[in-house]
């Protein structure tokens, strides 16, 4: 394959990173209940920061904020809720007139923004603003490793579960041939590529974001990560190993083409504390507040060993039905990608297995493929 196909193919798949649209069973708006429960895990920071902010700044007349990365659907307006409501009792606390607040929501272009827009009304209803006219709503379809907002006019981002995404799959993975992501046993420089790639997109993000920031304004990002410095401890991102093993089974059955899946690889990466620390530091527009993580657990039942034993045929369908959860879930965040790349006849034959992995994977005490790993941080503009 030539340089430039290979170009091509990054290309394609990073127009197609967007998670699977409208409120279908397997669209994004119906599985992003993880997405929800994370979102209520770092709701305090979200409040206290968009407080501090409004301090520093000195209540002015409008206020205008962004989610980056919003995806589709109800989740989009969990965060803006929060944020908008806590602007207005702020205002309202200091003995301030209500501001005008401006609501960015930025995704790339072939986010499904029709399914958010339809939501808007009903967002507006239930906000606690005095008249009419107060809040103006806006789609900002680009990508956030590009300018969205004129200088210095953005006084608080948001971005939840969103820059993990790469801005596109890293060089250097011609030899990454049996996986779709990093997993044991893989090439040396696989991990490399991937964590440069993660440092340059990380920057790029926070020097964009720089300029578009006034000053002592303020951001939370949150990312999933990983606790320990070597990425293929455990399976740090279990999803992309299971997956891969999905393609895998394809390939033996003929189903997909050994060339399609050796190409074929994820533009994601999940760092750990101290590779988010250091790009802030070094890249130096920002101070961070606050940086902290959690363990992040989806409540599945998993059996112990001895439990398994004895296992019946309803623990077995209630293992079952928990793999096909989660295979939907992660249907509805990598569908776009996997059809981009292998086209649309895999999608049913690989969640098909990705399930029935799932429910095996499940009966093992030894694994946790629920809990993943939350970084959180906040942000001042210097």
């Amino acid at each position: 394959m030539s340089n430039q196909i290979g170009v091509c193919i990054r290309d394609s798949l990073v127009d197609a990173l967007a998670m699977k649209g409208g409120t279908g069973e397997h669209s994004y708006a119906t599985n992003s209940h993880y997405q929800r429960s994370v979102f209520f895990e770092i709701q305090p920071m979200v409040t206290e920061n968009v407080r501090e902010m409004l301090v520093q700044v000195g209540f002015p007349g409008c206020i205008k904020v962004a989610d980056l990365g919003c995806s589709s659907g109800e989740n989009t307006f969990l965060a803006m809720s929060e944020i908008v409501n806590t602007i207005i009792q702020s205002y309202e606390q200091k003995g301030e007139t209500q501001p005008e607040i401006d609501c960015c929501l930025n995704d790339l272009p072939e986010n499904d923004f029709n399914t958010t827009f339809r939501l808007v009304p009903s967002f507006l209803k239930k906000l606690k603003l005095e008249g009419s006219g107060k809040c103006f709503l806006s789609g900002v379809p680009n990508s956030f490793y590009s300018r969205l907002f004129p200088s210095k006019s953005l006084h608080f981002g948001f971005s939840s579960l969103s820059i993990h995404w790469l801005s596109k799959v890293p060089d250097g993975l011609e030899n990454n041939t049996q996986s779709i992501h990093i997993k044991d046993p893989c090439p040396q420089n696989a991990y490399k590529s991937y964590l440069n790639q993660f440092k340059n997109d990380f920057s790029l993000f926070l020097r964009m974001r720089s300029e578009e920031i006034v000053p002592n304004g303020h951001a939370v990002l949150t990312f999933v990560g990983r606790k320990v410095s070597d990425p293929v401890y455990k399976d740090c991102f279990q999803v992309w190993s299971l997956l891969s093993d999905c393609l895998l089974d394809l390939v033996s059955e003929g189903v997909v083409k050994e060339s399609e899946m050796e190409s074929f690889n994820m533009p994601f990466y999940n760092p750990n504390e101290e590779e988010v620390r250091e790009v802030i530091l070094k890249e130096g527009s920002f101070e961070i507040s606050k940086i902290k993580t959690f363990d992040h657990v989806v409540p599945y039942k998993i059996n112990s060993i001895e439990e398994e034993e004895e296992e019946d045929d309803e623990d077995k369908s209630l293992k079952l039905e928990a793999g096909k959860k989660q295979a939907s879930w992660a249907r509805c965040i990598t569908e776009p990608l996997l059809v981009a790349h292998f086209g649309d006849a895999i999608i049913e034959p690989v969640f098909d297995k990705y399930a029935h992995y799932m429910a095996k994977y499940l009966r093992a005490s030894n694994h946790r493929p629920n809990m993943t790993l939350i970084i959180v941080v906040s942000l001042t503009k210097k």
